[in-house]
């Protein structure tokens, strides 16, 4: 600030006629000189003020290590961007718009030192997606033996196995293979080392895992060798890659199954152990075993990471999906008819978040009770042109008239363009008016875009209230339509069909008194009922192991040549696997806890005497739902 005492001149001084300020009269006579008397400090006051300065300094000190994390995850981050052919692929990926859903291709391979110069192995090819507005996680895996059209970078195509595109054109060629295969955009390329795999799980502390069955092969050769029995166990990182690539006395299906389950198992180990002081650990695992890129070969943004982690983490119980591809055929190479490779990718994008809810009420003989609002006849809907493209709002109103909805047009005299700030708007708005069910509807319509936002007409818009003619819905269209509506999810809720059972105390009584002779701390319970086609496994009838600090049994079925269930018995209340349940049902007195995977039953647990009781479908969930909860049901204390 400017001021006059630079030249000597103050506010209050007198200035003569040269310019030159004019001390005042006095001012250099005696001056007194007073001293303000001492204040009496109590203790409290000492002690609160050392307490402020405390504070201070552990603000001080978080501000100081969060700003450090955050350098340290930038730099972590950086060591995972992509190098080499990674990036070269990186630079086709799709750019990802602001609060919609991006698509990331998992590429898992394998190259060992003994491999020399020899081209990678890619064992697992995986699609993840992230939809904010639906709040869910998808994930679709490819048979690494199905026959697909392999594409290259340089144009070229033959038909072969799907991971051979890895092998002939690097990443390149299994990014092309599978945007050509699924017509989707893709975002982020996640290429992933074995050796990383086994690393992170271990910096985890091992995963938790329902192992279905006994694993078994010493000899090594061919296939690699393992040695698990079954049960709910921790699995460390060696023994988990053991699991997933287990693949030599079933098929490819099987192997995509326990996967997709590894996966699930991560998220629930990861929750359950979440420790900020954990995370240098796993990244450290990561850094020379993982690339992440994005479009124009960039490396992945720490923000973004973050932000993904914090969606993944705090993700709704029932939103994550595991989709799986039907109709495949063949063993050494699997065939599958495009038909159900597109249904994949729909139900990859557009996953029923009410699959379980409708599973369960059909299942327990109820009308699924759910507030839907108006049906589309009933809606009426004004759209209007927010992107400037030419023919937006009619075109749209051409394809929400194809989904039934009763669309009407602005005022005689109208054009059918957005107002004001409206003209040239973002994301697609949808406005709903006060009349009954308009907010239901509302809701409804905004699952029919990509990206779109829901919210009450503003009542000073005069405006836009003219050109709403009255309509319950004022759609206007933003510059993120694509010109196509969602397609409506198929609703993939089983058929409603008797159990499949067949009576099983004659079965499991001896094995249940054989394993009772163990001290275990808790009833055991007889299953009564079993699935029709099922017998007691030869190899491995039960076992009794410890499980945390708890003792469990673990009683195995077979029910063919490579399907096998389980029921598991324990008094440990807080495995991970218990978490995320999806409904509790109180039947005839007693309490079970209903897992599902989509719309099928993967897991009924029964709660009773302070143990809980597992009924754990196949790999592939072949038991109905109504099968598994008679097996639940069908549990009996052994004292009676």
């Amino acid at each position: 600030m400017r001021t006059t005492l630079k030249r000597g001149i103050g506010r209050a001084a007198v200035v003569n006629g040269d310019g030159h300020a004019v001390l005042p009269p006095g001012v250099l006579s005696p001056v007194k000189r007073y001293r303000q008397p001492e204040r009496t400090r109590s203790p409290w006051r000492v002690a609160g003020r050392v307490l402020v300065i405390l504070v201070a300094l552990c603000v001080a000190a978080v501000l100081g290590i969060a700003g450090g994390t955050y350098l340290w995850a930038a730099e972590s981050v950086a060591a995972l961007s992509p190098q080499g052919q990674v990036k070269l692929a990186a630079k086709q990926l799709d750019i990802p718009l602001p609060n919609t859903p991006t698509n990331a291709l998992v590429i898992g391979y394998d190259h060992r030192p003994e491999d020399g110069n020899a081209p990678s192995r890619s064992d697992t090819v995986m699609l993840l997606r992230a939809d904010p507005e639906a709040k869910t996680i998808s994930m679709l895996s490819f048979p690494r033996d199905l026959i697909v059209e392999v594409r290259c970078p340089n144009g070229g195509a033959s038909l072969g196995r799907i991971n051979s595109a890895y092998a002939i054109c690097g990443p390149q060629g299994t990014l092309e293979t599978i945007r050509n295969l699924t017509n989707m955009p893709i975002h982020y390329l996640i290429a992933v080392n074995f050796d990383g795999f086994r690393q992170t799980v271990d910096r985890l502390g091992g995963v938790w895992l329902d192992i279905d069955r006994r694993y078994y092969n010493a000899h090594g050769g061919v296939y690699a060798t393992i040695n698990l029995w079954p049960g709910y166990q921790r699995l460390r990182g060696w023994q988990a890659l053991d699991f997933v690539r287990y693949r030599h006395t079933d098929s490819d299906l099987y192997r995509l199954a326990r996967q997709q389950f590894f996966v699930k198992a991560l998220k629930q180990a990861i929750n359950a152990s979440y420790k900020p002081k954990s995370i240098p650990k796993i990244v450290g695992a990561l850094r020379h075993n993982v690339e992440v890129g994005q479009a124009g070969g960039r490396g992945a943004e720490v923000k973004k990471l973050i932000s993904y982690g914090f969606f993944a983490y705090g993700l709704p119980s029932g939103h994550f999906f595991q989709v799986k591809i039907d109709g495949l055929t063949g063993t050494n190479e699997l065939h599958t008819d495009s038909s159900n490779i597109q249904s994949a990718v729909e139900e990859f994008q557009h996953p029923d978040t009410q699959a379980s809810e409708k599973a369960t009420a059909q299942v327990l003989h109820r009308r699924l009770k759910k507030k839907t609002g108006p049906s589309p006849k009933n809606t009426s809907v004004v759209v209007l042109n927010g992107n400037g493209v030419a023919g937006s709002a009619a075109n749209t109103s051409y394809l929400l008239a194809q989904k039934g909805y009763w669309v009407i047009q602005p005022p005689q005299g109208f054009q059918a363009n957005a107002p004001g700030r409206w003209a040239q708007t973002f994301r697609t708005q949808i406005f709903f008016s006060k009349k009954r069910g308009a907010r239901l509807a509302a809701a409804k319509m905004v699952a029919l875009f990509n990206s779109a936002d829901a919210k009450p007409i503003p009542p000073g818009n005069t405006g836009l209230l003219t050109l709403s003619n009255g309509a319950m819905l004022t759609v206007v269209v933003g510059q993120t339509f694509s010109g196509r509506l969602t397609p409506t999810p198929p609703d993939r809720t089983p058929p409603r069909q008797p159990p499949y059972v067949r009576s099983g105390r004659d079965d499991t009584v001896p094995a249940v008194r054989r394993a009772a002779r163990w001290k275990l701390g808790f009833p055991l319970q007889i299953p009564t009922v079993l699935e029709r086609s099922s017998v007691v496994d030869p190899e491995v009838p039960y076992r009794v192991y410890r499980i945390g600090k708890s003792k469990a049994v673990r009683f195995t079925f077979r029910k063919s040549s490579n399907e096998y269930w389980g029921i598991q018995e324990t008094s440990w209340d807080n495995a991970p696997v218990l978490d995320g349940k999806n409904f509790s049902q109180a039947i005839k007195g007693r309490q079970y806890d209903l897992y599902y995977n989509g719309p099928h039953l993967h897991m009924v647990v029964l709660r009773a005497g302070g143990a809980s009781y597992w009924v754990v479908n196949t790999l592939l969930d072949s038991i109905s739902n109504e099968t598994m909860l008679e097996i639940a049901k069908g549990l009996k204390p052994l004292h009676k």
